[in-house]
């Protein structure tokens, strides 16, 4: 397993190949943010919704195309109205696309925190299990975002029925769980949600964006990138994720503009 380094970043070649032209396209991953009113908002002092804001706020200044928040957005489906009210608030003004997987913590069920805070209804997300399935398409980008929702507390496989890739230039896979490499998967250290090598070269995706994990990490064999991208309020940076005109996928962290 690879710590995740930051400043040359890590260049893979895509596994469509497409001959159009075009700018650049960027993804700003990051996870775990753990909006609450008690944990989060003492390490901030008492706005449990910082974590998101500043994500968001990194975003812009990366001049992000799209935010991918992979999972335990919410620590928990009883944060209080109000600063649920302010997270949305915070997404509806980011001006930008988000497109959100719900994890262990805020699962998709039918009381979740996305329906009790009208939060699907927010035109710039989307919530994969809520407002999208498993898919979430981008046809000005040429890109397709999947991911299975966690939609009750129980175990899950994260990466499990990976859809054909479709027409778009790009995929991108969002998983939600503990990366086990070779020599522990026959006994693994953790019980549940597990994702193993060959689940992640299964997808074939173009980027594999993984979230559970407060530490950033690179995951998996090499032969698609998978990255953790670790909480903002841990790890202290997010990934940026740029998909090249000549194909390439460029993985690397940048730091979280917190407020002063």
């Amino acid at each position: 397993m690879r710590a995740l380094r930051a400043p040359r970043g890590t260049v893979y070649r895509s596994a469509m190949r497409n001959t159009s032209r075009g700018r650049e396209l960027r993804l700003v991953h990051t996870s775990d943010l753990h909006v609450d009113d008690d944990r989060i908002a003492a390490m901030h002092g008492g706005d449990g919704v910082a974590g998101l804001t500043a994500a968001l706020a990194t975003a812009r200044a990366l001049a992000a195309d799209i935010v991918l928040l992979v999972g335990d957005t919410f620590d928990n489906h009883m944060v209080t109205t109000a600063t649920i009210d302010r997270a949305g608030q915070a997404l509806a003004d980011a001006g930008l696309p988000v497109v959100i997987l719900p994890g262990n913590h805020d699962p998709a069920t039918a009381d979740s925190i996305w329906l009790r805070g009208r939060l699907d209804e927010i035109q710039s997300v989307a919530i994969l299990g809520i407002t999208n399935d498993r898919i979430v398409a981008f046809p000005d980008h040429g890109i397709e975002i999947w991911g299975n929702a966690h939609r009750d507390y129980q175990n899950m496989v994260p990466l499990r029925d990976p859809p054909p890739r479709g027409a778009r230039r790009w995929q991108v896979a969002l998983g939600h769980g503990h990366y086990e490499p070779p020599e522990t998967w026959a006994n693994p250290l953790r019980p549940s949600w597990l994702i193993s090598d060959a689940m992640i070269a299964a997808t074939g995706a173009d980027y594999v964006a993984l979230g559970h994990w407060d530490r950033a990490a690179q995951v998996g064999d090499g032969g698609v990138p998978a990255y953790y991208s670790g909480a903002p309020h841990h790890a202290g940076t997010v990934n940026l994720v740029r998909l090249t005109d000549a194909g390439e996928v460029i993985v690397t962290r940048e730091a979280v503009e917190w407020p002063t």
